[in-house]
């Protein structure tokens, strides 16, 4: 069996340092890049992409809603063609830096609200799709597992990645647990990475209630932003190879 292992990076800004993403990216196969909306400037998107090809890790392009105060987890009442021209803006952004440094984008992912919405609303997911489909119909489109993300993709033709999330909880739905709600996150790194090969190896985990649930894990998140991310990492990897998880980029 075999997983991706993906972390949000690049998420800094100026003289604000977000994550650890120099002793992240060598221990992950996917890193998806900030484009400069949520987070992330032109600098950083450069030293990025330029960490993550030495590292020999597939990249991907993280886009969000134009919202940097608010790191892009806000709702933003967005129309899809709003959606679509942000989005193909930033995957322009971060394409720049890719071509520059020699190396193709693998896959795109969308950030906080904005993935949370498309999660659910057909016509946005639609306009997401379209906009990677446009920029480069051979990029993969990572979504949450049972999503409108990702029929979307396979409407549009392209390839698509059902993503697990491994710091967060899940709801009786399959959705995640919002973020305004006091359990959320997964703080038990050894909770976390046992979760993450359950969900590998049976495609079932409990969710926040205690329920059993079906999921997909084409590919394990790990969020860069948090405290946690370094250790959450470093031990979901070790769990991954005890139960012979090969770790490979999508």
């Amino acid at each position: 069996m075999h997983v991706d292992l993906n972390s949000d990076l690049g998420e800094s800004f100026g003289n604000y340092t977000i994550g650890n993403d120099q002793n992240v990216i060598p221990l992950v196969s996917g890193v998806n890049i900030a484009c400069g909306m949520h987070a992330g400037d032109p600098l950083v998107m450069r030293k990025t992409v330029a960490r993550a090809h030495k590292a020999a890790v597939g990249i991907g392009a993280h886009p969000g809603y134009p919202d940097l105060q608010g790191f892009g987890r806000r709702n933003m009442d967005l129309s899809p063609d709003e959606i679509y021209a942000f989005v193909l803006y930033q995957l322009g952004a971060l394409g720049g830096f890719c071509a520059a440094e020699n190396v193709k984008m693998n896959h795109v992912k969308a950030h906080g609200q904005l993935y949370n919405h498309c999660a659910v609303d057909r016509a946005s997911a639609d306009a997401l799709a379209q906009a990677v489909k446009d920029y480069d119909s051979d990029l993969v489109l990572v979504g949450l597992a049972g999503s409108q993300m990702i029929a979307a993709g396979k409407a549009a033709g392209i390839r698509t990645a059902s993503e697990f999330f491994a710091d967060r909880n899940y709801t009786d739905e399959g959705t995640l647990v919002p973020r305004k709600q006091p359990n959320a996150m997964v703080e038990d790194k050894d909770f976390a990475a046992e979760r993450v090969c359950q969900a590998v190896e049976t495609g079932k985990i409990q969710s926040a209630t205690g329920k059993t649930i079906q999921v997909q894990a084409d590919t394990i998140c790990v969020h860069g932003d948090s405290p946690q991310a370094l250790d959450f990492t470093r031990l979901i990897r070790q769990k991954l190879h005890a139960h012979h998880i090969d770790i490979q980029p999508l």
